[in-house]
Order: structure tokens, then C-alpha cells, then sequence
């Protein structure tokens, strides 16, 4: 026999995939949250694990842009995770949760269409707790340099020349 078929059991490969299937998902104890499909993870400080969860997709829902990773949809919502905000973050995200029950959902999470989540957020976007994430996520979002590049933004002119010399001239079309 050779060395490869005397092998038996799982081979590594298998074993690691298992096991990572197995974790992925998970909302470990301690306020400490893992994206199952994205390499982020954040640690609530004064929310529900499932509360930051559902600030995060509700965050995408509001301000979609797939090329921005969800680690920058938890810096725009950290802001929320305070001792002071908690209980209006947790009595809006219980009342988004009971409109998803009402429409048929465990909870807002458990809903796999987008357009049915923006259905709801659009039922709610008059309330008081759906403008104030929304009107935060506005400055937590775009004023993140990292995610600048991905939009083509330099950043300020001023410090190199302004636009008038880099660019804003060329009008090579007319």
C-alpha cells in the first residue's frame, strides 16, 4: 500500500471545513458577535449580541453598497453600543423585530429578501429610532477613510494643490 491509501479518517482539509461550518454563525457568550460570512466580529459592550447583528444588516439595508465589507456597517453602528443609547437602540430594534413577526418572520434577521427587509424599514422610516440610525450612519459610514478609495474619493484637495491642477480641468469631451 501506498502512503496515501493507508490513510484513514478525515483528511485536514475536511476536518478544518467541518469544523469551521460547525462555528460559522455562532453569537459567542459575552456580548461578543462573529459574522458567519465575513472575517469581522465585534464585542457588544452595553447591546444584545443580536441587537449589533441587526443594527449591522439593517445598516446594509439602509445604505447598500456591495463593495463596502461589513467591518466598516460595524464601525458605522459601534456609536450605538453605549450605556446611554442601549435602551432606545433595544426598544427600536424590538419594535423592527415584532413588525417582521407581523409579517410572517422569527425576526428582522430571519428575512432572506432585501427588498422585503426595505419594506419594513420603509414602514418605520418616519419613527424617531429609524431617523436616528439612519442620519448616524450617514457620518459613521462615509467619513471612514478606508472606505473613501473604494469610492473613488482622494480625500481634501488642499493639502495637494487643490482640483483646479489634478484633474477638474480636463474636459478632453468637448
Amino acid at each position: 500500500m501506498t502512503p496515501s491509501t493507508e490513510r484513514r479518517g478525515l483528511s485536514r482539509r475536511q476536518l478544518m471545513s467541518r469544523g469551521l461550518a460547525a462555528t460559522a454563525g455562532m453569537i459567542i457568550g459575552g456580548g461578543f458577535i462573529a459574522a458567519s460570512d465575513a472575517a469581522w466580529a465585534y464585542e457588544a459592550a452595553a447591546l444584545k449580541p443580536e441587537t449589533m447583528a441587526t443594527l449591522v444588516r439593517m445598516a446594509r439595508d439602509i445604505y447598500p453598497h456591495d463593495r463596502i465589507p461589513d467591518e466598516f456597517y460595524v464601525i458605522a453602528v459601534k456609536g450605538y453600543d453605549a450605556p446611554e443609547a442601549a435602551p432606545e437602540i433595544e426598544a427600536g430594534i424590538s419594535a423592527l423585530n415584532a413588525a417582521a413577526q407581523g409579517a410572517g418572520h422569527a425576526d428582522y434577521l430571519s428575512i432572506g429578501w432585501e427588498d422585503d427587509r426595505v419594506a419594513l424599514l420603509r414602514a418605520m422610516e418616519n419613527s424617531a429610532f429609524f431617523q436616528k440610525i439612519r442620519g448616524g450612519l450617514v457620518t459613521g459610514l462615509y467619513n471612514q477613510k478606508a472606505v473613501w478609495p473604494i469610492f473613488g474619493y482622494e480625500g481634501e484637495s488642499f493639502s495637494k494643490g487643490g482640483y483646479l491642477h489634478r484633474g477638474f480641468d480636463d474636459i478632453n469631451w468637448l
